[in-house]
């Protein structure tokens, strides 16, 4: 299987888990995070493409995965229902750019901070050890997530590329 049979993408408000040899990707994260939890033991995982930091400020509750507070939990359920162990989860949190750079001293238009923080705080919640992340800034990223390796590799137009 070549490495583009074996890619799975993860759109805009999508959560998908995988297992070994799949490399999960999602491209062009701006002020959205992406979430990828991973057991390096059962080699499974999953990632998460997350839009805004709280569901109960939204008025259409139906997309679970639009939201860090209710698509991190979910992310960690299918997880687990797919032979994921607790113990051996890690997180990786990338994206949370700010992206409207007019609007730079308005918390209510860095959606990108907001994320971040929330992201955090819900893995906290949920006892899942943050391990790595690349986030902030003003530039878009896009991901793929080997769950062969457990590596994430983030490319950037202005920043290059790299490994967390």
């Amino acid at each position: 299987m070549d490495e583009r049979e074996r890619e799975i993408n993860v759109g805009m408000a999508e959560l998908k888990i995988a297992a070994a040899p799949m490399v999960l990707t999602s491209l062009g994260l701006g002020s959205c995070v992406g979430v990828t939890i991973y057991d390096q033991i059962n080699k499974v995982g999953g990632m998460a493409h997350i839009m805004l930091p709280d569901i109960n400020i939204i008025r259409n509750k139906l997309n679970r995965a639009k939201c860090v507070n209710t698509a991190i939990p979910d992310l960690l359920q299918n997880i687990l229902e797919a032979g994921g162990d607790k113990r051996y989860l890690k997180a990786k949190l990338t994206g949370g750019a700010h992206m409207f750079g007019f609007a730079s001293n308005n918390s209510v238009f860095n959606i990108g901070q907001r994320n971040i923080e929330k992201s955090k705080e819900v893995l906290r919640e949920l006892g899942v050890r943050l391990v790595a992340e690349d986030t902030g800034g003003d530039y878009g990223r896009s991901l793929f997530f080997d769950l062969v390796t457990g590596k994430l590799r983030i490319r950037t137009v202005a920043h290059g590329e790299k490994e967390i």
